[in-house]
């Protein structure tokens, strides 16, 4: 499997308190018509900590389902628990996924040691390659650059979403490991790529999913000018997505759109009107993009 391109990172849609799969198909449409080269369920986006076990497998088996061959699709399946993440990452083959996503273990705050025990447990479990997730400001512990070269041994692990902040850490990486790199950050795909990373795990690509497209795709053919284009005009609305806690502000842009319903699941509520104003007015100059 090649981690490479646009890959969005899918909102989980609800209704009325429960997940509504039809609007999870339809954005799986949009994005794939949007030319994104894979689907990341049940994700941070993916409001994943208040999912029920039973839900989370659903979401992961929709997206199998949904994207039906068209493209690859790499179901979140972390945990705090390495107990539970296999049990997902086993579900998830089995409902048709063709990668994992697992994240550090959060709250527990295990020690590299636990790390590198924790994510060589979930590679063994199954034959299906593994994506990790390094992403400290929600999780408390990051992965260090060794640890990474440690677990970038077992063959089963052959990517990393890099979604620290630091741009070193793709170099790093890079020149040590031949882990795929996919930025865990819209606003810093294009340095990400610059850099050698190969692609995005994206938020926007749940709204604009062609725009984006177009950026990596032009970043990753050397065309920079286009890119550095492409970027810029994103970037309000990047930035815009992230005026509140992630995915709050997307899933906010997406009822704007008329896609879904402004749902959250607690502890995550809507944001503000001043903020939902910031929005709005971010994605006016996208609004031939936007049609229902």
């Amino acid at each position: 499997m090649q981690f490479t391109g646009n890959i969005v990172a899918l909102v989980t849609p609800f209704r009325n308190g429960q997940i509504d799969h039809d609007a999870l198909t339809g954005i799986i449409n949009r994005a794939i018509a949007g030319g994104v080269s894979g689907l990341v369920p049940c994700g941070t986006t993916g409001e994943s900590p208040t999912l029920s076990h039973d839900e989370h497998d659903a979401v992961n088996a929709r997206a199998a389902e949904a994207a039906d061959r068209r493209l690859p699709v790499i179901a979140g399946t972390g945990s705090n628990s390495t107990q539970e993440a296999v049990r997902l990452g086993k579900a998830a083959e089995a409902a048709g996924a063709n990668a994992l996503l697992s994240v550090n273990p959060y709250y527990n705050k295990p020690s590299q040691d636990g790390l590198y025990r924790h994510f060589t447990e979930i590679a063994n479990a199954t034959s299906l390659p593994v994506v990790l997730y390094n992403i400290p400001g929600r999780t408390s512990v990051e992965l260090e650059i060794d640890t990474i070269a440690r677990l970038a041994e077992h063959p089963n692990i052959q990517a990393i979403k890099e979604a620290t902040g630091n741009l070193e850490n793709v170099t790093r990486i890079r020149t040590c490991t031949d882990l795929a790199i996919l930025s865990g950050d819209d606003a810093l795909t294009l340095p990400t790529l610059a850099l050698g990373g190969s692609g995005v795990i994206s938020v926007i690509s749940n709204l604009l999913p062609g725009h984006m497209t177009r950026l990596v795709e032009a970043a990753l053919s050397g065309d920079i000018e286009a890119a550095r284009a492409e970027h810029d005009r994103l970037y309000p609305l990047m930035k815009a997505l992230f005026i509140d806690t992630n995915p709050v502000p997307i899933k906010e842009a997406m009822a704007i759109a008329g896609w879904i319903e402004p749902e959250l699941r607690l502890p995550l509520c809507r944001t503000s009107e001043e903020k939902r104003a910031e929005i709005e007015n971010a994605m006016t100059p996208f609004q031939g993009d936007l049609t229902a």
